[in-house]
């Protein structure tokens, strides 16, 4: 069988097979995923919210020993903070009333923990201002073909990466932040809409790409939220995108980063198993519901940006110890309800640049008729 085509202006301006683009997941779009990705046609990305400037530059090391394909790196650059350089000064702006009260949750819940710990305080990870400005340096050292920013805005770093001959993403939840991040120069805007797993705003992805595509053309929009397979992507260009950010379609994939329970908790659920809340990151940002985060958000003090990240994956390390995965933070889109079995992340574009395919050449032709 002949290989398919499948090609728009997005493949040409950032020298893919196809206009499927990986979300830069942290934790899960690791090396070993976005070169994957990549090695299939799309554009992998590897996520690097949590990662110190060593670790990303051993990531980065070790996919292009995977691929000599292009590929990006996304982390984050957001506003609205608690600005500190480093994750253990973080810790000082824990209150202790969250101390206290994630002590009291993981008892009422049955999670063990050893007596005395104390959470955010020890342990877990997490992201703080100062880690993005030295990212960026891992990025231009290696000469990254595409920087991507998932959570703010990367407009003060467009001049800078153009002279280095990157390609600059910027991802939005409105079209008025469309149109500043075309404003400022990004060369691609990634317009997700609320469906999105992870960090995710509050308009719906239909109208959110409709609009934006054309509030900023002639710059090219890319749809992400609810796009898994290849009718997402064919409905996505018909909205005006040019190409697809896909997330929560590459989650439960032999290359991904999450621990396999995860995986397994991911296929098992249904499109109405998510919520969007901020118990998670301080910030809307969708996950797999659990009753550790239902009872936080009725009872729980709420902390900002990003104090509940350190919070957070300080309690996740007790959990994934005790193996208690419906008590795990993943976070997914409400696509997760398509997901139902493990794949290759080269199946996953594939399959969906076949169906695309198919959807263009037969299906639509034979049931959508346009002329008597």
């Amino acid at each position: 069988m002949s290989k398919k085509i499948l090609r728009t202006s997005l493949c040409d301006q950032l020298d893919i097979e196809y206009p499927i683009l990986l979300a830069g997941m942290g934790g899960a779009a690791n090396a070993e995923l976005a070169a994957a990705v990549s090695e299939a046609g799309g554009l992998g990305i590897i996520g690097a919210i949590n990662l110190t400037p060593d670790e990303l530059d051993a990531e980065i090391r070790k996919l292009k020993k995977l691929t000599s394909k292009p590929f990006g790196v996304d982390t984050i650059a957001p506003t609205n903070m608690v600005d500190a350089a480093t994750i253990d000064e973080l810790r000082n702006y824990i209150p202790e009333e969250a101390v206290a009260y994630a002590s009291k949750l993981v008892k009422e819940l049955g999670i063990p923990v050893p007596d005395g710990t104390r959470f955010g305080k020890e342990g877990g990870t997490g992201w703080a201002a100062g880690m993005t400005p030295k990212q960026i340096e891992v990025v231009y050292d290696h000469k990254v073909p595409v920087f991507a920013a998932a959570l703010g805005s990367p407009a003060f770093m467009v001049p800078e990466a153009h002279s280095r001959g990157m390609k600059v993403i910027g991802l939005v939840g409105t079209v008025n932040q469309a149109r500043k991040e075309a404003e400022a120069g990004v060369d691609i805007i990634v317009a997700q809409g609320h469906e999105g797993g992870g960090h995710t705003g509050h308009v719906g992805t239909m109208p959110l790409v409709r609009l934006a595509s054309e509030a900023v053309a002639p710059v090219p929009v890319v749809a992400a939220g609810g796009i898994a397979d290849g009718r997402g992507l064919v409905a996505s260009l018909a909205l005006g995108a040019c190409g697809v950010w896909c997330g929560t379609a590459f989650l439960c994939t032999y290359e991904s980063g999450i621990e396999e329970v995860a995986k397994e908790r991911i296929i098992k659920m249904t499109e109405r198993d998510t919520r969007v809340t901020r118990v998670f990151t301080g910030k809307t940002c969708r996950l797999l519901t659990t009753k550790l985060i239902e009872k936080w958000e009725k009872e729980g003090p709420m902390m900002p940006f990003p104090l509940p990240i350190v919070m957070c994956t300080s309690l996740q390390d007790h959990i994934g110890k005790a193996k208690l995965v419906d008590y795990y933070f993943i976070p997914a889109g409400q696509i997760c309800g398509a997901v139902t079995e493990m794949k290759s992340a080269g199946q996953v574009v594939k399959e969906m640049v076949e169906e695309a395919v198919r959807l263009l050449d037969e299906d639509l032709p034979a049931r959508v008729k346009t002329r008597k």
